[in-house]
């Protein structure tokens, strides 16, 4: 089932619910996928474009959350942290630690790398590895401690 179908399906079943969060934040998504849809000029996105878009919207969200926190806005803290639960059901699993540290080890000597001016080389060729499977700042620590 691609992620569409999959969309179309909880959104009914949202609207049977009357869930009105998660039909928003699908609502939402279903936009993203469409504007990127026609910006493209493509009917159907590949998994990997549907893959960028789910992370964008994570992030966006992932950010915005930091800015409420700091902003003592608790009332929107709670609305993002439940938008970013129902996001991650659409993600890829996650993957663990120790799995993102061998994938780390592995890329640092494909390229090389040496130094701390070689992680934009490793950060490079990791990214498409893991992508929508980790989470960029982590792997930028990751990358960051193995090359001291």
């Amino acid at each position: 089932m691609t992620l569409l179908e999959q969309l179309n399906q909880d959104m009914k079943q949202a609207m049977r619910d009357k869930d009105k969060i998660v039909l928003s934040v699908i609502r939402m998504v279903k936009a993203s996928l469409q504007n990127e849809s026609i910006k493209l000029g493509k009917d159907i996105l590949s998994e990997d474009v549907e893959l960028t878009i789910l992370s964008r919207e994570l992030k966006q969200r992932k950010d915005s959350l930091q800015e409420f926190k700091s902003a003592g806005r608790d009332d929107l803290v709670k609305k993002l942290e439940t938008e970013i639960d129902i996001l991650q059901e659409y993600m890829p699993k996650q993957l663990t630690t120790e799995e993102l540290e061998l994938i780390v080890q592995s890329t640092i000597q494909e390229v090389n790398a040496s130094s701390k001016k070689d992680i934009g080389k490793v950060m490079g060729a990791l990214m498409p590895k893991v992508k929508g499977k980790a989470d960029g700042s982590q792997l930028k620590d990751l990358v960051q401690r193995q090359l001291d």
